[in-house]
């Protein structure tokens, strides 16, 4: 009789301990999903930031062009040449 009680006393700490697990995997689930979403949103932002830079960068490199070419082409001489000596480096 006392080693049934024993079994089950092991029984009941063995699905405790698998409860345990099993609500530390679903919070920590939980915060992995959070930080996800939380980086999606932040990429997301990023990129529309990107894109609105982007065409603020188009809008002057083409009044730019526009209004001085000579110092355009050469402000883009030099930025191609340092990016490939960084790019070779």
């Amino acid at each position: 009789m006392a080693q049934s009680t024993h079994r089950s006393d092991l029984g009941a700490t063995a699905t405790d301990i698998k409860d345990k697990a099993t609500d530390q995997f679903k919070k920590v689930a939980d915060r992995v999903e959070d930080y996800a979403s939380d980086a999606a949103a932040q990429a997301q932002e990023a990129g529309e930031r990107i894109g609105k830079v982007a065409g603020n960068m188009k809008g002057a490199v083409d009044k730019s062009l526009k209004d001085q070419p000579m110092a355009t082409l050469a402000v883009a001489a030099a930025v191609g040449f340092v990016l490939g000596a960084l790019w070779k480096s």
